[in-house]
């Protein structure tokens, strides 16, 4: 995949996860626990990745699937219905605004962290102008945050 196909993607994505979040807080507020969007967004993947894997694979997907399985393998899951339901929270009490720019921001600073370790020595000079970003990143998610409406 190409740098622009993938950017599109990514753009798509991230219009996509408004919509998403958006519609699962309409489920949200027409039951009676947000577990009800969360199950219904679950199953839809759940379905969709399952006849994934059957048409690819075959029954022999599944053997590798359980062969795959060990405990640390479920903390992903683990962390992706914590983002939804953190999303769907946030969606719901401070806005869409305000939670996008909290979780770019916060992405952001893990994700430079991360690549700082891994990069095994980093100069200050390299260093300038992604953590510049990442404080104004901050900046304006003060901002954004403050607003009311």
């Amino acid at each position: 995949m190409n740098q622009s196909l993938t950017l599109t993607f990514l753009v798509a994505a991230g219009i996509g996860l408004v919509v998403q979040n958006t519609l699962m807080v309409r489920i949200t507020q027409s039951s009676s626990t947000v577990l009800i969007a969360m199950l219904l967004n679950s199953l839809v993947g759940i379905v969709l990745f399952v006849s994934i894997l059957l048409i690819k694979n075959g029954v022999a997907g599944f053997s590798e699937l359980a062969a795959n399985v060990r405990w640390w393998t479920l903390i992903p899951g683990l962390l992706g219905s914590f983002f939804v339901f953190a999303s769907i929270s946030g969606y719901q009490y401070v806005g869409a605004a305000t939670t996008i720019a909290v979780l770019v921001a916060s992405q952001l600073i893990g994700g430079l962290v991360l690549d700082v370790i891994r990069s095994h020595g980093l100069t200050w000079r390299e260093l300038v102008g992604p953590v510049s970003g990442a404080v104004l990143l901050v900046i304006g998610v003060w901002l954004v945050a403050r607003r009311s409406f």
